[in-house]
């Protein structure tokens, strides 16, 4: 598309926007008359037709309303949508429901923006769009702060919506469910926001904010199934930390596990168990396979029988740990023997446990559960920095490699990103090294939900970070990384009484059909000396040599 064309069609779609954004109060009018004739309704039959009517009102908002650039106007409405639809299918709808409904309602007609301050925008390829944002619902009945925090996490790429009232989080979340919490304490708020948990399937990542810090106030928390505890003024980029790592930990793959035994009834069992308790888990009763097995399915906890035709289980856990590939996987016998001295032999050999035959299932669950749950924290403190959860210096350089030769493969694009953070050194010595390590630790969270989960990313040393992006132009990283740039200008960061913001620069550089890896950071980290050089707080491209 020309540029002339793409400036016609970007015109012809504000103007669209503008138009809608006029008969916008007309339609939210239209809802709050809907409502009170709902409310003023006697009779069943009129009430399910006042309700058929807000459900189709709603229904026909939701699906404009993000076209035209009110995105959370139009996720509001189908919230609502849902829960009109909700009261529509029950048998016996509570009448409470029908008032909450009602309340929410008249909340969205009063709140909504009459004016469009979003536009249409041609210029992101929607092959590099990032991640679906994870939604976030927050109640906090003070507008400005709550407006405050939505801003901030919005910029960390979180999709949040505030309400004021706890009915009003109720109806939401009878429509849809979000990724998680976040709940500004007052009284008697935290009781029922925990009530509302114990009716869901699974609890949702709860965190509080409150403005007592004392032990009762903290362990109410805890007693409500908190992950997050954080009082007033809130640090929202600490706080964002906690959502991060909470919502990873939701989004962890299933553990891998490996069940060696020549009895196949049993290892059928014990899969069986462990299957249901959403592990991923695989039987083998050849010990001959052993290799191809652990280098496909990759496991990270190995069920050892000890005694098994032509060889034994310390025999067979030898083997593995004579190859360091696999020195992080958790071997655990499983045995019917119970004598002290022959256990302890078996573990000296090669051995991380010892468990006893018969098992409950219960007891063999939590075995594999808590050693498994440890051992990938330990794989992950080996492979990623310990500080931000990215790559290490050597491996984000490995993926650079293995993005560079498949390029050339390919002939498809690909970019390296090299960033730094701009005086990072002033930030340490005016605020101290622990408001340094936030600063660091809320650059990598804005990073990794701003990019693409075929990115990858890691700390290169320091206040230094490099990213390499597949099928990306060197034009498309600057513009994904110029929004990263100024959303993370934006964030607060606090260190006691005070509060600052923080800059970054980068360099970019592509693949162009013969680079190696080593040129490609050379490029970029030129790039990034250059954007240094040219006054900071910017993105440049490094120039064809």
């Amino acid at each position: 598309m020309s540029d002339s064309a793409r400036e016609a069609l970007q015109s012809q779609l504000q103007a669209l926007n503008e138009k809608f954004a006029e008969r916008l109060s007309d339609e939210l009018a239209e809802l709050e008359h809907l409502v009170e004739q709902l409310s003023q309704a006697d009779e069943p039959e009129q009430r399910r037709q006042r309700m058929l009517d807000l459900h189709e009102r709603l229904h026909r908002l939701a699906g404009t309303a993000g076209t035209f650039g009110f995105t959370a106007l139009g996720q509001r409405s189908r919230l609502l949508e849902q829960s009109a639809d909700g009261w529509l299918q029950a048998a016996n709808p509570d009448p409470q429901l029908l008032v909450e409904f009602a309340q929410a309602v008249r909340q969205l007609a009063t709140d909504a923006p009459l004016s469009d301050s979003a536009s249409t925008s041609l210029d992101q390829p929607e092959a590099h769009e990032p991640p679906a944002a994870h939604r976030i619902y927050l109640l906090e009945s003070d507008p400005a702060a709550g407006q405050e925090m939505c801003q901030t996490l919005g910029n960390f790429g979180y999709e949040v919506l505030l309400f004021q009232e706890i009915a009003l989080l109720r109806t939401a979340m009878n429509g849809q469910l979000p990724n998680a919490l976040i709940i500004s304490r007052h009284d008697g708020e935290l009781e029922q926001v925990s009530a509302l948990q114990q009716t869901l399937e699974s609890p949702l990542p709860l965190l509080v904010i409150d403005h007592r810090e004392d032990f009762a106030s903290q362990l109410a928390a805890v007693r409500a199934g908190a992950k997050g505890y954080f009082t007033r003024p809130v640090d929202v980029t600490r706080l964002e930390n906690r959502l991060e790592n909470c919502l990873n930990l939701q989004l962890n793959e299933p553990y891998r596990v490996l069940i060696i035994d020549d009895d196949v009834d049993l290892a059928a069992r014990y899969s069986l168990v462990l299957r249901n308790s959403q592990m991923l888990v695989q039987t083998l009763t050849d010990p001959g396979e052993l290799f191809e097995v652990m280098r496909t399915f990759n496991p990270e906890i190995l069920l050892l029988d000890v005694n098994m035709p032509e060889l034994s289980g310390p025999e067979l856990a030898q083997i593995i740990r004579l190859n360091d590939d696999w020195l992080r996987v958790t071997i655990i016998y499983l045995s019917a023997e119970t004598d002290v001295n022959r256990q302890m032999a078996a573990l000296l050999k090669a051995g991380d446990d010892f468990i006893t035959k018969p098992i409950s299932d219960n007891a063999l669950i939590a075995a594999v559960f808590s050693h498994a749950q440890r051992a990938r924290s330990l794989s992950t403190a080996l492979s990623r920095d310990s500080l931000t959860g990215l790559l290490k210096h050597a491996d984000i350089k490995e993926h650079v490699a293995l993005e560079v030769e498949r390029s050339l493969r390919s002939g498809n694009p690909a970019s390296v990103v090299m960033l730094d953070l701009d005086h990072f050194k002033q930030v340490n010595d005016q605020y101290g090294h622990a408001a340094g390590d936030n600063v660091i630790r809320s650059l990598a969270n804005l990073m990794h939900q701003r990019l693409r989960r075929i990115d990858s990313l890691g700390r290169y040393g320091g206040e230094e970070f490099v990213a390499v992006l597949p099928n990306c132009t060197a034009e498309q990283a600057r513009q994904i990384f110029d929004e990263i740039r100024q959303r993370f200008a934006e964030l607060r960061f606090h260190a006691s009484e005070r509060t600052f913001n923080v800059t970054l620069s980068a360099g970019i550089s592509a693949t162009d059909g013969h680079a190696s890896a080593s040129t490609l950071l050379e490029h970029a980290d030129q790039a990034l000396y250059a954007a240094k050089h040219k006054g900071r707080n910017r993105i440049e491209i490094a120039q064809p040599k």
